[in-house]
């Protein structure tokens, strides 16, 4: 059934049921009232000859009598005293767990079993949270019994009523007052727990109870005083020896008794049993909460209006006691206006709240409503959508097996025959053809595998040429006639002295024994502890044994296949984004050298090898004789090189070795005269070892490569010239 926008609030109390329904106001702090109800039971329910569940559905029928709540949201309450109410402050804690430790103090706080009750709880306003943690957090826990839920529901639902909202009286009258006769509230962001709003006191006299609640708009306290109105008529009838139904007629009617003074006197004690309850409720509250500030006494009940009650009340409680005259907050002259809502308005209070709940526009929300009920309820309003989906579905599935049964029946098997009979002709005939096309397929794999295999052998001669003429190219030097003129730390010069090679089967494999983390470290120019180092005085330079695996036997040579290398080590997955390293078979060229390049702090040791060696194994073009003989520029990538990285290198040290630059021409001795000693250089020296990799490239592949890119290049210009060009 679908929803309307209004809410009705309904509250069996023990003298009537009270309903008021009210649907949302244009006004954010106003709602709209269009109809309520106020039906008198004969008799109170706590009386002895009284038959409550008559009472009550007899009053019931009578309501839907007169109203409708079809399509309407139902909230209806439940006594404070069958329920239990508990304000707990957590400690700081993550915002996503609070409802674990809200589970682990229900179970520390209800006195029953989880299984046994229906329980709901909220986090109260004014706390605050930074970084995901909850501060200064208070939350609201409220329960009760699961079979006084469904004795609660229990005369809605004999009445045909779907009651959606369950809660407590007493919270009812919170939500209430907070909107109703607190609108002046600072903003939840602003309220100080140190320095609250002032406090009121509501007395919702009973017939039987009174709720007592105390609330500074943000945090509330209540109790359930056991006093009523009832209890002034009882003591009428015991003082006085009338009958119930006299003494409630009298009660209403002190002032025009024929001896008013005597029936005042009659209820005296009532009057102060329930002034004490109402003095040791507040005293304990401010005993609890000694920052509270309260400042006046909200008067609601019909019981309330109880001659000299409101008076008394606000002589001996210190606190001005205000009789509700008019609800500020609703809006509907048809409601507000009718005679029998202004006699019993202060008994309207907890519809209010109720339908506050319903509208949501109440501080408190919680719901003691089974969530087995709402999940039936939900199962049930999807029933239909389903069984229509199902339908749907039937009827596509029926359609479809209709159109596929026509194209099948369409279709006589005879028509067919003779087709069917060459298709199987022509099927064997191309399988023929087939075989004979893989086997001259395989014929001329094996007659181009020996082209390429001679062709290889003839480009293969130039690559280690090739490979040398890179090194040299890549290597810094000076021009020869300015290189005696210039100081030894200040030549461009990188000495090599052993160049060595390892082949590999799979190049992964060496790539992932620690040189791709040593590439990842020369990227962004890490801190180079030989830039750094202080140099020491001369000694020998250190052995280090390259990082590199033991060379296979016997080593093929470059392009051709290695027949004793088994399956290449799987090499470790490259995260997205970051260069996986060479693969396949290829060759691991190391070399050894040193330079005395060290005199500038910020490039010397490593940070000159990578500046003037690795960074032009990495980007540098080449000069090398093209398929005419004539030089061609090749970027170093085509050439198959790549990966340049320090293995190892030592820290700088002094070496002393004679000056180059001196005259050689062998001195005379002469007598007497002792020859000069020859100038020696204290010279620091860097020593490293680098390895990169090489995957040999012959001429032929690289000149096929070239005139790929060119054929793509012309094809690209070709697609974006503009259409009708010449």
């Amino acid at each position: 059934m679908a929803k309307t926008n209004a809410v009705w609030g309904i509250d069996i109390g023990q003298c009537a049921v009270k309903a008021l329904r009210c649907r949302p106001h244009d006004q954010v702090d106003e709602i709209a009232a269009d109809a309520f109800d106020y039906i008198e039971y004969p008799k109170i329910l706590s009386q002895p000859d009284a038959d409550p569940v008559e009472l009550v559905r007899e009053a019931l029928e009578l309501f839907l009598s007169r109203n409708s709540v079809r399509g309407d949201r139902v909230a209806i309450s439940v006594s404070g005293q069958s329920g239990l109410a508990r304000f707990i402050k957590l400690p700081p804690v993550e915002s996503k767990k609070i409802p674990d430790i809200v589970k682990y103090e229900a179970r520390q706080q209800i006195p029953f079993a989880l299984e046994d009750v229906v329980w709901d709880y909220q986090q109260m306003a004014g706390g605050s949270e930074e970084e995901g943690f909850a501060l200064e957090t208070e939350v609201g826990l409220f329960a009760m019994k699961r079979d006084q839920v469904f004795r609660a529901l229990k005369p809605f639902e004999d009445a045909g009523i779907e009651v959606d909202v369950i809660q407590l009286t007493p919270l009812t009258i919170y939500n209430f007052t907070v909107f109703d006769q607190m609108q002046h509230l600072p903003p939840a962001d602003q309220y100080d727990p140190d320095d609250p709003p002032e406090s009121v006191v509501v007395l919702s006299l009973g017939t039987d109870t009174t709720d007592l609640v105390i609330t500074n708009g943000y945090r509330v306290w209540q109790r359930s005083v056991p006093l009523g109105g009832s209890h002034f008529t009882k003591a009428l009838t015991k003082e006085l020896r009338l009958t119930f139904a006299k003494a409630e007629h009298l009660k209403k009617n002190a002032t025009q008794a024929e001896d008013p003074k005597a029936v005042f006197q009659a209820m005296r004690p009532i009057f102060n049993d329930l002034l004490t309850e109402i003095q040791r409720s507040i005293g304990y509250f401010t005993s609890i909460d000694r920052g509270a500030k309260i400042d006046r006494v909200i008067a609601l009940g019909n019981a309330m209006k109880l001659p000299g009650l409101q008076k008394y009340l606000s002589q001996n409680l210190g606190y001005p006691v205000a009789e509700v005259q008019k609800y500020r907050g609703i809006e509907g002259e048809a409601v507000v206006g009718a005679p029998a809502f202004k006699d019993n308005l202060l008994s309207f209070a907890v519809c209010y709240g109720l339908v506050l709940q319903g509208l949501g526009k109440a501080k408190l929300a919680t719901n003691l409503l089974p969530r087995e009920i709402v999940t039936d309820r939900l199962i049930r309003d999807k029933k239909p959508w389903a069984v229509a989906m199902v339908a749907a579905l039937l009827l596509g599935c029926a359609v479809n097996f209709f159109g596929h049964w026509r194209a099948w029946n369409s279709v006589a098997e005879g028509e067919f025959k003779d087709a069917m009979a060459r298709a199987s002709q022509a099927e064997g005939q191309a399988k023929t053809e087939q075989s004979g096309y893989d086997a001259a397929r395989e014929e001329f794999k094996k007659t181009n595998d020996l082209g390429a295999s001679l062709v290889g052998n003839v480009d293969g001669r130039l690559l280690w040429l090739e490979l040398l003429e890179v090194i040299d190219q890549c290597l810094p030097s000076d021009p020869p006639e300015k290189r005696s003129t210039i100081e030894i730390p200040d030549r461009e010069e990188i000495h090599i002295q052993e160049l060595d090679c390892e082949y590999f089967a799979d190049l992964a494999s060496w790539y992932s024994a620690g040189v791709s983390a040593k590439i990842k470290a020369d990227l962004p120019a890490a801190a180079d502890p030989a830039a750094t180092a202080v140099a020491a005085p001369a000694a020998p330079e250190v052995a280090v044994a390259p990082q590199v695996p033991a060379a296979p036997a016997p080593q093929p040579q470059p392009g051709a296949p290695n027949p004793a290398a088994g399956a290449p080590p799987a090499a470790p997955a490259a995260a997205p984004g970051e260069d996986p390293g060479p693969s396949g078979p290829g060759w691991v060229i190391q070399l050894r050298g040193y330079h005395y390049h060290n005199k500038d702090v910020q490039l010397q040791g490593s940070a000159y090898v990578r500046e003037r060696l690795i960074k032009r194994l990495r980007e540098a073009e080449i000069s090398l004789p093209g398929k005419d003989g004539k030089l061609t520029t090749v970027p170093i990538k085509d050439l198959g090189i790549g990966y340049p990285v320090l293995v190892e290198f030592d820290r700088l040290v002094t070496e002393h070795i004679p000056d180059p630059n001196e005259d050689e021409t062998p001195k005379v001795p002469k007598a007497g005269v002792p020859l000069p000693e020859p100038k020696i250089l204290d010279l620091s020296r860097f020593n490293f070892y680098l390895q990169f990799s090489w995957k040999p490239t012959p001429l032929s592949v690289r000149q096929q490569r070239e005139e790929e890119r060119a054929k793509a290049k012309t094809g690209a210009l070709a697609d974006a010239a503009p259409a009708g060009s010449n």
